[in-house]
């Protein structure tokens, strides 16, 4: 059996490198790479603007990012955008206000760097946020981004393509009648697109966090992005073998990335508040990475239990359209 396995990888690898599989990752390692260091670092990048009501004078601070307004409604307005952040020194106790972008992460680091302003602890330029510095925080997020959407592209399309190329070799008619275990066909395509994503996982965190913070990250980062290649794969295999040619794919691929992973993205960048979104499974995986990049404690124990029970389903959906498949070649 394994050493009919071994056959299978090679037979696998092989393919991914005729299909330039490896050659096309490592060209998306070296764009994103470069983006994220030359060009996403340098932006100007506006901080959270800070607002305060202050009709007594209590506070002793200036700062160029302090827009003091004369009323408390003046304040909700200003923070009726989801990005702003306001401080009302009116009473005793001073208040923080601030409306929810809808994004846990997002609104810790605006409430961190209203404070530090408040406190007089930023000195002409953004410090550091949190444990992060203004360029870190910039690169965590991005990277997380970057990552997500490549891997939601690369097992999808990486595993269309190579099935559909055996279908033209007439590679699966073939497999229907060899002593090989159907699961072991799937299994080999998972292993080798698997181990790729995390190579390409690990390369784009330790070229855009560098070593010291991708060692601290990279744990939770490679199972979430384990996860994400396993989901998407066996989505991307199944559709594979259910659709007839790789034009009706790019179609499907097409309505995917619009009306799947566009939402996602305008969530998860934007502040978008979309009472749905909750619902949309793209979204936690999304922000499970996020957090995994800014080493956040968000994800829970359901979660992972609904990913890996998810995962199953998929392999068993996947396992009986591959028989069906087979048993229609003859």
């Amino acid at each position: 059996m394994w050493r009919g396995f071994s056959h299978l990888l090679k037979k696998d690898f092989k393919l991914m490198l005729s299909s330039k599989f490896f050659l096309l990752a490592l060209i998306s390692l070296v764009l994103y790479s470069c983006y994220i260091n030359f060009v996403y670092v340098n932006l100007d990048q506006e901080m959270y603007p800070v607002y305060l009501y202050d009709p007594q004078d209590k506070l002793s601070v200036t700062s160029e990012y302090i827009t003091k307004i004369d009323s408390r409604e003046a304040v909700e307005t200003a923070c009726a955008d989801q990005y702003s952040v306001g401080f009302d020194f009116s009473a005793d106790k001073p208040e923080l206000y601030m409306l929810s972008s809808g994004l846990e992460t997002t609104d810790h680091y605006r409430m961190v760097w209203g404070e530090a302003v408040i406190n007089g602890n930023v000195d002409g330029q953004a410090g550091v946020i949190g444990t992060n510095n203004k360029e870190m925080k910039n690169r965590r997020e991005i990277t997380a981004e970057f990552l997500f959407f490549e891997l939601s592209a690369v097992g999808f399309l990486g595993l269309a393509s190579m099935l559909f190329k055996e279908k033209q070799m007439g590679v699966i008619r073939v497999h229907g009648i060899l002593p090989v275990r159907r699961s072991m066909f799937i299994l080999s395509k998972l292993l080798l697109l698997l181990v790729s994503d995390l190579m390409f996982t690990s390369l784009l965190t330790v070229i855009n966090l560098g070593v010291p913070y991708a060692i601290d990250v990279l744990p939770e980062v490679l199972l979430q992005a384990g996860i994400l290649s396993l989901i998407m794969t066996l989505v991307g295999f199944f559709c594979a073998i259910r659709l007839p040619d790789f034009k009706q794919f790019s179609l499907f691929y097409l309505v995917l990335a619009v009306f799947v992973t566009t939402p996602v993205f305008l969530a998860g960048q934007t502040g978008i508040a979309w009472d749905w979104i909750v619902y949309h499974p793209m979204y936690h995986l999304f922000e499970a990475m996020k957090a995994a990049y800014f080493s956040t404690p968000m994800v829970e124990a359901p979660y992972y239990l609904i990913c890996f029970g998810a995962i199953i389903l998929l392999f068993l959906l996947v396992y009986q359209t591959l028989n069906c498949e087979m048993a229609k070649e003859g």
